[in-house]
């Protein structure tokens, strides 16, 4: 079981360029074909100062950056081994661009199981600041822990 001593918990702080060359290779990678995405002429002909972060990228920059991004997990007596990548979501408040400087924090904001305890869930929220403090990106994801002691 996971313990709700962990709610409220700050994990995962890291501030982050926004480097267009890791723009245009998620670009490419989820199949973006979209010009704005990939050309900072093209992106700043459709009104943005450069390349626009795409959908769903801040997690992957959250990631990135971080030495052991899933280091939090083991703090809090969780093994990866028993792990899913259980509900992720965003709500998008400002625009992002290549070379912004990104700030995430992430906290713990509630543990709770399901099945008697087979299955426990991690809710963490995640806030997206840029450098100069404007709150761009909110961001909520579950974990759910398989607690091999639980009961089906």
């Amino acid at each position: 079981m996971v313990d709700q001593a962990h709610i409220g918990k700050i994990y995962g702080c890291v501030t982050t360029e926004v480097e267009k060359g890791r723009l245009r290779l998620f670009a490419k990678a989820i199949g973006e074909t979209d010009p704005v995405y990939l050309d900072v002429a093209a992106a700043q002909l459709a009104g943005h100062e450069s390349l626009p972060v795409p959908p769903t990228f801040f997690f992957c920059l959250q990631m990135m950056d971080v030495p052991d991004p899933t280091a939090w997990l083991g703090e809090i007596g969780v093994s990866l081994q028993h792990i899913l990548h259980g509900e992720e979501s965003f709500e998008y408040l400002e625009m992002a661009y290549a070379g912004d400087l990104l700030t995430f924090e992430s906290v713990i904001t509630d543990i709770y199981d399901k099945k008697n305890g087979a299955l426990n869930f991690i809710v963490s929220h995640t806030t997206v600041h840029n450098q100069f403090g404007v709150l761009v990106c909110r961001m909520k994801q579950s974990v759910v822990v398989r607690n091999p002691g639980g009961s089906k």
